[in-house]
């Protein structure tokens, strides 16, 4: 079942640039190493509700609900936008200057948890993926996939601290530098809305 392809699989997904990345990298850059642990912590949180709808069959009722889908696709643009927004603005946790406005840890939390959760793509990619690794001829489906998944969840957790720690290594370089820090904080902002664009031409 934890098969040394499932972990090689699960390393490679989670590698690969997405919201939640791109949202620990502006978190790290934008306010630290220990912020980004907050946003890391969050994102990966932010599994648990596509990981839940999998195990219990949910993911298959939102594969075949165009309108469920439709709603939670345009929910989940809809947030990437605001969190675009506020990069381009400045504002909030997701603030890239050398000087930022203290921000509480569960704001980073619930915005890096909303990132993922409003992800309908994420709902789907695991009820594609988890049940390859399912032994068949074993009791316990559900017992599996859980395991599964929470080893899916600490893989994303470690990683995205890496990215974190690159981040905030970064930050410790260009943080005397306004022009530099404004510049990135565009960047994500644009990175952001493309993600947002992406998912809402994205078919099921």
């Amino acid at each position: 079942m934890i098969s040394p392809d499932y972990l090689l699989t699960s390393l490679i997904v989670v590698l690969l640039p997405g919201t939640g990345v791109i949202y620990t990298l502006a978190i790290g850059l934008g306010r630290g190493m220990r912020a980004s642990i907050w946003a890391a912590f969050g994102c990966t949180l932010g599994i648990l509700p596509a990981m839940g709808a999998s195990i219990l069959g949910l993911a298959a009722l939102l594969h075949t609900s165009a309108l469920a889908f439709e709603i939670l696709r345009y929910l989940g643009v809809a947030w990437l936008l605001y969190m675009a927004w506020g990069m381009w603005r400045g504002t909030g946790a997701m603030k890239v200057t050398a000087k930022s406005d203290p921000v509480h840890a569960t704001k980073i939390i619930r915005d890096g948890i909303l990132l993922n959760a409003l992800n309908p793509k994420l709902s789907l990619f695991f009820l594609a993926f988890l049940p390859q690794f399912i032994t068949t001829n074993a009791t316990g489906t559900t017992a599996q996939m859980t395991l599964l998944g929470l080893i899916f969840m600490a893989i994303t957790f470690a990683v995205f601290i890496l990215y974190g720690f690159f981040a905030s290594t970064l930050r410790r370089h260009v943080i005397e530098r306004p022009r530099i820090m404004n510049w990135l904080g565009k960047s994500f902002a644009g990175v952001f809305v493309l993600l947002g664009a992406k998912l809402a031409f994205t078919q099921k």
